[in-house]
């Protein structure tokens, strides 16, 4: 089930990217993250209320909150320089290049989370940055 969960991020984050491009025509990178972390706010907990899963926050430790703390602050400075790239970039180009961050995320998880290394991902990496580094130059 999470290939579907996967994909279909992956099809909201394109049209993220397009609806941005044309949201922000105008107007401060800043204030569009502002009025799209707005909304997601209202979203993500109008889901956790309508599902009954508020009674879930009281089981939340310190090490969640420690991190999700930290993760919500990553979002936000990503958010704010994606914003900001798409201000003067095309969509087409901005979108790609941030999509590295896959290529960082691998290497990551091999680090800090001690995931599997296989010559699959390892190629799949290595293709995702020449792919990058063609859009960049």
């Amino acid at each position: 089930m999470w290939k579907w969960y996967a994909l279909l991020s992956a099809v909201f984050a394109a049209l993220t990217a397009i609806l941005a491009k044309v949201g922000i025509k105008g107007i401060n990178g800043n204030v569009a993250t502002a009025i799209r972390t707005g909304v997601v706010l209202l979203l993500a907990w109008g889901i956790v209320l309508f599902s009954g899963q508020i009674k879930e926050v009281k089981e939340l430790n310190r090490t969640n909150l420690i991190f999700l703390v930290l993760s919500g602050i990553a979002t936000g400075l990503s958010w704010i320089f994606y914003f900001k790239a798409l201000e003067t970039g095309d969509v087409s180009k901005v979108a790609p290049i941030d999509k590295l961050s896959i290529v960082f995320v691998m290497i990551l998880a091999f680090i800090f989370l001690g995931e599997t290394v296989s010559a699959k991902v390892i190629i799949g990496g290595i293709l995702i940055l020449a792919g990058t580094l063609v859009m960049l130059l």
